[in-house]
């Protein structure tokens, strides 16, 4: 009924919905590489990634797929710049899975390890080194 004392109408408000809705930040600390602590460094940042986003842990552990090269008039290897969405994602899990790696190793190390072409060269050698 429009005209009963029972209807009370809600306040106006100033914010949107979407302002109304709070923002949940998550954040994970990476286990950071100790000497002598590889088994259970590598474990758990196994866990983080298959937490967060499975496919770069399969990129550190199956390389990425193919990256397009040529070269140029003086010789030199060029890496051509993703052309489909396939390759544009492709570079950006690798991208993620290498600053993971590297996010994870003491400061010390990380000139050891930024050069390095991939993110499974990069684990290899941290398994090998295993600081």
């Amino acid at each position: 009924m429009s005209g009963s004392q029972d209807e009370i109408p809600p306040p106006p408000s100033s914010q949107t919905p979407t302002q109304q809705t709070p923002h949940i930040v998550s954040t994970i600390k990476l286990h950071i590489l100790k000497k002598g602590e590889y088994d259970i460094w590598a474990m758990k940042i196994k866990h983080y990634l298959a937490h967060t986003d499975y496919l770069i842990w399969e990129v550190i552990q199956n390389r990425n797929g193919p990256v397009s090269i040529t070269t140029d008039t003086q010789g030199q290897i060029k890496v051509l710049p993703p052309r489909t969405a396939e390759e544009i994602l492709s570079r950006e899990r690798e991208r993620k899975a290498r600053t993971t790696l590297l996010m994870a190793l003491p400061e010390d190390h990380l000139a050891k390890f930024h050069k390095m072409a991939d993110a499974k060269e990069m684990w290899d050698a941290i398994k090998s080194r295993s600081l």
